[in-house]
């Protein structure tokens, strides 16, 4: 992913240039080289350097116009974030999984108290499954929102599922007005439509040429 410049100066992307640079100002007092000690030299060199590449772009309008262009045609795509995400769920599974075997190999001395704690797991696992979902739509509506406050657009990319619903749809809808067009009264519907009617005529005709 580029860099952000907004959030190197940290501003908003709608800053005025003299809040642009004032956080500039602020930014450069507090990471300068010189005003840190040995040890942190090394990275305030490399923070300011940033610094002034982010300022050096927003303080300029030209600039500025030409970075919140590119930046609004940069795009992520929805199988980044879903890959991400299944990780993370995969993960949460494996913690589940050793916290259950644990529950049950704690709990094997009393064949009594096994088959409660067991039924009690199973309630556990269900809720403990729910509120993963809930967290996991909730991270993942939030990261979404959070790409779009900074000025990325979400490709989403259509499933083959998805294609073959439409695909399937359309050929429903085709079968439906060829059935539609055997019955007479709804041929002479249209066919006087088409005679009497100018701009109706105009459209067919247009369409119709396209396809010669």
């Amino acid at each position: 992913m580029r860099k952000n410049y907004y959030e190197i100066l940290e501003v908003d992307k709608n800053a005025s240039p003299e809040i642009i640079e004032k956080a500039y100002k602020t930014l450069a007092k507090k990471y300068h080289p010189d005003l840190q000690e040995d040890n942190f030299k090394k990275d305030s060199e490399i923070k300011m350097q940033l610094i002034n590449e982010a300022y050096e772009t927003l303080s300029d309008p030209e600039k500025k116009k030409n970075y919140d262009i590119s930046l609004s045609e940069t795009t992520i795509s929805e199988d980044d974030i879903s890959s991400i995400l299944e990780e993370n769920k995969e993960l949460h599974r494996k913690i589940n999984n050793f916290e259950n075997e644990r529950k049950n190999i704690n709990n094997s001395d009393n064949d009594e108290i096994l088959y409660y704690n067991n039924n009690e797991n199973i309630n556990s696992i269900d809720y403990e499954q729910e509120l993963q979902r809930a967290r996991e739509k909730a991270y993942h509506d939030a990261y979404i929102q959070d790409l779009k406050n900074r000025g990325y657009r979400i490709k989403y990319k259509k499933t083959p599922k998805e294609h073959f619903k439409n695909f399937f749809a359309l050929l429903i809808t085709i079968l439906i007005l060829f059935l539609l067009w055997q019955i007479p009264f709804i041929q002479n519907f249209f066919k006087n439509m088409y005679y009497e009617n100018a701009i109706v005529k105009i459209l067919v005709d247009t369409i119709l040429g396209l396809f010669k």
